[in-house]
This record gives C-alpha cells, structure tokens and sequence, in this order.
C-alpha cells in the first residue's frame, strides 16, 4: 500500500478529534507559544478538518504540518492522538522524523547533482523561503555549470539540517516532479 499523503493523515487525525478539542487544536494554531509561524484566524475559523489540513500543508508544508500537528496535540493533552499520528507519518513522539530514517535528499544526493536541470527556480525558491541567503545565492547561481551549482546547495544549505532538507524536497517535487518521482521508484 503506497503512502499516505500528509493532508490524508492531518485530516484524519483532525477528524478523530473530539469537537472541544478541535476547537483547542485551531486555538493553539492560531497563538503559538513556540515561535512557529502563526496561521491567520480566516484561515481557521468556520474551516472543517479537511480545510484545515490544506491549510497546515500549504503553510508549514507537508512533514512540517504534520510535527506541528503532532506537537499541537501533544500540547493541548491529545497523547495518544500525537502518538498515533507520530507514527503513521513516520516521525518520533516528539514531532521529530525518524533518526534512522535517511532523508530523501541524502539517499539520493548523486542522482540528484547528475539530474537536476532547473536550478534558477529552484534557488529563487530557496531563497524566498529563507533556506539560503542572497550571498549564498549568489554564490551559487555563479557557478558555471548545473552540477557545481547542486554541489554548491548540498556543501551550503542542506547542512543546516532536517528543516532545509524537507524545504528543499518540496521544492525539488514542484520543480522537477518526474526525477522526484523516478527516484522514489528506486
């Protein structure tokens, strides 16, 4: 059975909340006490769990969503909730993926600077997300051919850890979504 996507097990850990707890769940959202990004209150309120699922994703992105989920219920007294979604994402109690889990971008670091083309987009999107700076950019986009500049992405940002990865990730499924898809075939 092939996985389950992010918005697919938000919504269904949303869904299996009780209706005050749900409403504890969009409250923490929507105040954060850990220096999260905050989601708008038009962005919550009157939204079903299906909504809000979308919502999660397109804010936190996918594994991002789902930490944050898992951190949320965590917070608002949701243990076994948080544990189950832990798990069915494949990510710790604590929100965290798995430390035996090699990221994506890891396990597919040679294809990856061999076969990525679109690196312009792609670093203006690293770039708007904050995952690089302008000079890092810079650096980067002057490189003189496509390889040197993936080499330059995975010696610079992907360093920085699991969080520029997973942004990255996104970004490579966006912007080259059939060598995405062709190398989760392998």
């Amino acid at each position: 059975m092939p996985p389950r996507s992010a918005k697919k097990l938000l919504s269904n850990a949303l869904e299996d909340l009780s209706q005050a707890n749900y409403k504890k769940f969009c409250s923490e959202l929507l105040n954060p006490q850990d220096g999260r990004d905050r989601v708008r209150r038009n962005q919550v309120e009157g939204k079903d769990f299906l909504d809000l699922a979308d919502v999660m994703v397109g804010v936190y992105t996918e594994k991002g969503a789902l930490k944050v989920a898992v951190e949320i219920l965590q917070d608002i007294g949701c243990k076994q909730d948080a544990e189950q979604l832990a798990k069915d994402a494949g990510l710790n109690s604590s929100g965290a993926a798995s430390s035996d889990e090699e990221h994506f971008v890891d396990k597919h670091r040679a294809e990856l600077i061999k076969r990525v083309n679109n690196i312009s987009p792609i670093l203006d999107q690293l770039l708007d997300k904050k995952v690089i700076q302008d000079e890092v950019y810079d650096n980067i986009r002057s490189r003189s051919t496509n390889t040197e500049k993936m080499r330059g992405i995975f010696d610079g940002p992907m360093r920085a850890g699991r969080a520029c990865k997973d942004a990255f990730y996104e970004i490579l499924k966006e912007q080259e979504p059939y060598l995405i898809a062709d190398l989760q075939g392998k």
